[in-house]
């Protein structure tokens, strides 16, 4: 395939301008290109919008500096205005910003714009609302940055488990969590393997949120709405943290060659219930066999067998990168074999 055409380039307007925002600006700028080989579409930023304040890149794709922003207008009009068919959440998953990023979706969606997030607050608290008016407006919302960055786990729960009737998702879906405790099985204590993630560039500043389980069960609840059509929202958690105590169990399971790990599940057949436990598992098992920051989802089908990804970075890239593949994924041409 060509060089893509000026009928293929594609304008995305991105929210959200930190780390994820900028690593998925920095990639269509540098790989447009071989994205239009490869895939027959470029998408190109046509303009960011961070808290309250918009730009429009150069034509190389460059985002001018923050002082040279101007004030940002209502998403409807920068919509039209760039006439972007992608619109690209990377802003923070946090309580604060949970209405702003739900509003903003709903009004790219009823308007025929497909919605690529990685954000994962609004997912949670207006999923009915949000799949209402991507209906409505002949759009698709797609999430995979927000189920476990390069991991393709959401690609599979949409779409590659059809018809196989999978019945249950257990998942080590936080890396964070996976590094901590094999540390602790080292011998660190909770602080030390803490303090070690940090210096990794693996644990947030505050990883209340990865320790407590609440990361994880979260992106169960995600999966397990894209399995099994299950609203977030209803979805209860019960989750056993990571804290002082599990030192010792991690390492009681290391002395009998098993690994600790905080196992996300959900069954189809206890619907609504999301639950993270603490398990010692055995070699065989392919949480057991996650080293470092790794991350796996196991999709159990009865008849099919069980369904296993892992790996997937745990970073800004690697969520960038899974903001990329659902952008090319809502947008390139479908046909023969693609």
């Amino acid at each position: 395939m060509g060089e893509a055409t000026e009928a293929t380039r594609t304008p995305v307007v991105l929210s959200g301008y930190g780390p994820v925002g900028q690593a998925f600006a920095d990639r269509l700028a540098r790989d447009g290109a071989a994205l239009a080989r490869r895939h027959g579409v470029r998408p190109q930023v046509a303009a960011v919008r961070a808290s309250a304040a918009q730009c429009r890149p150069g034509p190389d794709g460059s985002v001018p500096p923050r002082p040279q922003w101007g004030p940002a207008g209502p998403l409807d009009e920068t919509l039209d205005h760039t006439g972007a068919r992608v619109f690209v959440q990377a802003v923070p998953s946090s309580p604060e910003l949970r209405q702003r990023a739900a509003e903003e979706a709903l009004t790219a969606l009823r308007r025929g714009v497909h919605v690529v997030t990685a954000t994962k607050s609004h997912l949670l608290t207006h999923w009915r609302e949000l799949d209402g008016a991507a209906r409505s407006g002949g759009s698709m919302i797609r999430i995979s940055g927000a189920t476990g960055a390069a991991l393709p786990a959401g690609d599979l729960a949409r779409t590659s488990l059809r018809g196989l009737d999978c019945r249950t998702i257990r998942a080590c879906p936080n890396g964070t969590v996976t590094y901590v405790l094999d540390r602790l099985a080292g011998g660190d204590t909770l602080d030390d393997a803490i303090r070690a993630a940090r210096l990794r560039g693996i644990a947030e500043a505050d990883p209340t949120a990865d320790l407590s389980g609440e990361d994880a069960a979260t992106k169960v609840r995600l999966l397990a709405a894209l399995a099994w059509g299950w609203d977030p929202s209803e979805v209860r958690v019960r989750a056993e943290p990571v804290d002082g105590a599990t030192a010792g169990r991690a390492l009681d399971a290391a002395s009998r060659a098993r690994r600790l790990r905080a196992v996300a599940g959900a069954s189809a057949d206890e619907p609504g219930v999301v639950h993270v436990r603490l398990e010692e598992t055995a070699a065989g098992d392919p949480l057991h066999a996650l080293t470092g920051p790794e991350k796996a989802v196991v999709f159990g089908c009865p008849d099919a067998g069980d369904v296993t990804v892992s790996g997937g970075r745990s970073s800004p890239v690697g969520a960038a990168l899974a903001l990329v593949r659902d952008t090319v994924e809502v947008t390139a041409p479908r046909t023969g074999f693609h």
